[in-house]
């Protein structure tokens, strides 16, 4: 009887109230009509009284077998489940690992047995049984993150799954996966474009004979190169090559740090015919017209930095660089000089103020060459300024603000920075000389509010950190100063009758923008330098007026005399320089201390290294020219020029600074090993 009713009982699945309901009614029906039969009948009442015990007997018999069947269908089901739970866990192609808090092995199955190569595993540690696997394990848990780890172990790539509290591990073998991604990864496409330098201006000085045989040598050259990598070259025209490969041969092309750099600067030198190569290549990109935009981007940034080198990147990423060993080879042709200067006439033209603006802590350079772009926008009959506090400048510069006054040549040529921004509208028009880093611009806001309509001056390499969309861009790494560039700009201005461009205090002022950033005429001179220092000297600039506006008054001179006293070579033919942590000391006066070090004996590369303020730590870098000060700087957040670059860091001490800068030279060592 019990089995009976237990067996009556029917399983959740069908225990439906609705369902009992509709049997209840059934019976209750059948019932009452044999009730209703008894009366009007007892004979038909009888039979059916008889009916209904025998549809109750059968509904209860029903529901027996249906209980029964429902019961044995789910005991088969929930055996059928767990079994293949357990095959799964032995023959699915999941390898899966117990073990305890000694991560010794538990249990394993079979699938990951056939991995681990051994019979004998329980009771064993992970460790002794196969230490890649047990480190594996240390740097998933390490990662402290809920996704999956890709791990490459024995040859093979896993998705690797700890649950550590458990003291489960799970492995998904996923190589057949991982090649197809690594096959697809390889046969991305990369768009380079190659561009010869200075192959315009050799040209011109070349018969026809030496030419020819100069394009065959470079056409060679480049093709060889380029069918050692698997690389499709096209030339387009004389100087401009089109540059195809897959991501597979750029890697390649990476770890050669392509020599072909170098081997075209060494080979065309020997002949007299010095040449050099500036590539960008783009890569990381489905969409073929991107990936041409982000070549010819990273083309234009090769150019910027002054050429010889390579730079590559993905659109969105930072780009990285290659070469640029050689320093940037002075344009013999003024022709450029002469389109900048017409074209910035017209911009000018179109603007109802040019506002002038430099770097932070301005030197001569960037007021010098300030002063001479106010007065060719002022030339046009345009209103402009130089945007300076006068209040807060450098001894030099507060020395030129004097003599500008006691001459009564200042005419409003500087505005305040606050004042600036208070007459800005939308056609005013900002220009950026002596640097292009928004991060160093001398009035933030300014450059906020007219970031579209901004023109760039400037002699430094061209960064990363650029403005995005520049009305004109002068940027030319191989003159000495931003003083130089401009003082060309002048020359190609057409003044009215009698009317003087500059006066003779401001081509003072740019004469000793150009001296103090050549050196005195010792680093980055070529013969246009001389030509824009003769022609300021030919309208009114006084080599006198320089030398005054130029010296260092004895504070200075002490300041920077206890700095170089510092001195201490930390690689051979480089020297560092380490002002007190606790003393705040002027960028120029930790320039000029970097600049000294260069005249001494054996040292090839200077760093001087001091408190900028509370919050900064500033580092001024020299070098001859053998050794890339602008790829080091580089490494810190900085940039500049080969000779000539620095960097700011924040949040650092001195000391702390020094050891950055020696992983810096160290990596800058291995790279051009």
């Amino acid at each position: 009887m019990k089995d009976f009713l237990r067996k009556l009982e029917f399983p959740a699945f069908i225990k439906d109230s609705r369902l009992t309901a509709a049997i209840i009614i059934i019976l209750a029906l059948s019932l009452l009509g044999s009730i209703v039969a008894l009366v009007m009948n007892p004979l038909f009442g009888l039979a059916m009284v008889l009916i209904f015990i025998l549809t109750v007997v059968c509904v209860a018999y029903g529901a027996y077998i249906l209980a029964g069947n429902a019961n044995n269908f789910a005991v088969s089901l929930s055996y059928r489940i767990k079994r293949s739970e357990q095959e799964a866990m032995i023959k699915m192609p999941l390898g899966i690992l117990l073990y305890d808090q000694d991560r010794q092995i538990q249990w394993v199955n079979p699938y990951l047995q056939l991995y681990l190569k051994d019979e004998d595993l329980i009771g064993h540690t992970i460790k002794s049984v196969d230490s890649d696997l047990d480190q594996l394990i240390d740097q998933t848990l390490k990662a402290k993150t809920a996704e999956n780890h890709t791990v490459n172990w024995d040859n093979h790539e896993f998705e690797m799954v700890i649950q550590d509290n458990l003291g489960v591990l799970y492995l998904l073998d996923i190589t057949r996966y991982a090649q197809i991604e690594h096959k697809y990864n390889n046969e991305l496409l990369a768009i380079g474009q190659v561009f010869i330098d200075n192959y315009d201006e050799l040209s011109e000085t070349m018969r026809d004979q030496e030419l020819t045989a100069t394009s065959s040598y470079v056409q060679n050259t480049l093709s060889n190169y380029a069918k050692s990598f698997n690389a499709y070259l096209k030339r387009i025209d004389e100087d401009h090559f089109l540059l195809l490969l897959h991501m597979e041969d750029l890697t390649k092309m990476e770890k050669d740090k392509f020599s072909v750099l170098d081997k075209m600067r060494m080979e065309t030198s020997r002949n007299n015919t010095p040449l050099t190569l500036s590539i960008g290549i783009a890569f990381g990109s489905s969409q073929i017209t991107e990936l041409a935009d982000q070549a010819q981007s990273n083309l234009d940034l090769a150019l910027g930095r002054g050429g010889d080198q390579v730079v590559l990147s993905q659109p969105g990423e930072s780009a990285r660089f290659y070469g640029g060993k050689s320093n940037p080879m002075e344009k013999r042709t003024r022709v450029r000089a002469r389109m900048v200067s017409q074209a910035i006439s017209e911009l000018f033209k179109e603007a109802d103020r040019v506002f002038v603006v430099g770097h932070a802590s301005p030197d001569m350079d960037s007021v010098g060459s300030g002063i001479g772009v106010v007065k060719i926008a002022r030339l046009h009959g345009v209103k402009a300024n130089f945007v300076l506090d006068v209040n807060k400048t450098n001894y030099d510069v507060s020395r030129l603000l004097t003599k500008m006054r006691e001459a009564e040549d200042d005419q409003e040529v500087f505005v305040a920075p606050n004042e600036a921004l208070e007459s800005v509208t939308d056609k005013s028009v900002l220009v950026m000389v002596d640097h292009s880093k928004y991060s160093i611009t001398y009035s933030k806001d300014l450059y906020d509010r007219l970031k579209n309509r901004i023109i760039v001056i400037d002699h430094h390499r061209r960064g990363e950190e650029f403005p995005e969309n520049p009305m004109l861009t002068y940027v030319e790494p191989y003159a000495s100063s931003a003083c130089e560039l401009v003082t060309e700009m002048v020359e190609y201005q057409q003044p009215n009758s009698g009317k003087r461009v500059l006066t003779d205090i401001e081509a003072t002022a740019m004469l000793a923008g150009i001296t103090v950033d050549s050196k005195e005429f010792s680093l980055r001179t070529g013969t246009r330098t001389f030509d824009a220092a003769s022609y300021l000297r030919s309208i009114g600039a006084s080599s006198v007026g320089v030398s005054e506006l130029l010296k260092e008054d004895i504070d200075s001179f002490l300041e920077r005399t206890k700095l170089v006293s510092s001195l201490q070579m930390i690689k051979p033919k480089m020297a560092v320089l380490c002002g007190n942590d606790k003393q705040v000391v002027d960028p120029i006066i930790t320039a000029q201390a970097a600049d000294t070090a260069l005249d001494l004996e054996n040292v090839e590369a200077s760093f001087a290294i001091t408190r900028r303020d509370k919050e900064t730590i500033s580092i001024s870098a020299r070098s001859m020219g053998d050794i890339n000060v602008q790829v080091i700087m580089e490494k810190l957040g900085g940039g500049g020029h080969l000779s000539n670059a620095a960097t700011q860091i924040k949040g650092i001490t001195v000391k702390e600074a020094l050891e950055k800068l020696l992983v810096a030279v160290d990596t800058y060592e291995q790279e051009n090993d």
